[in-house]
């Protein structure tokens, strides 16, 4: 298993604010906008991305960071085997994404996904 990507992950009540601002400083193009997300990537360096939620819009289990991996199974059998909480299952999403949530030892959760 390796990592491809370590995306943070921001809030807003007014997500178009936020959003505003990251394209405006530091000029990213939209990489991907879902209404309740919208990731934000560097167009020099594609890997370089921010996404921005509504809070709320994964139903009270909104991920602090987003953490891309070349074989999300793998990983979730290793969380199941170290015995971390799972927050969310491991499935796959209308969006081409395969992820599944889990809860840090600071509480925080973090979305685990690889694409289709």
């Amino acid at each position: 298993m390796s990592v491809k990507r370590i995306v943070p992950n921001v809030f807003d009540e007014d997500p178009g604010r936020t959003r505003s601002f990251y394209t405006d400083v530091f000029q990213l193009d939209t990489a991907m906008d879902m209404g309740w997300i919208a990731t934000l990537a560097a167009p020099e360096n594609r890997s370089a991305q921010i996404s921005i939620f509504q809070p709320g819009a994964e139903d009270d289990r909104d991920p602090f960071l987003s953490i891309e991996v070349d074989d999300v199974d793998s990983v979730h059998a290793r969380v199941r085997e170290l015995g971390y909480e799972v927050v969310y299952e491991l499935r796959d999403e209308d969006w081409g994404v395969r992820r599944f949530m889990l809860r840090d030892p600071a509480g925080r959760v973090v979305n685990v996904l690889s694409h289709a």
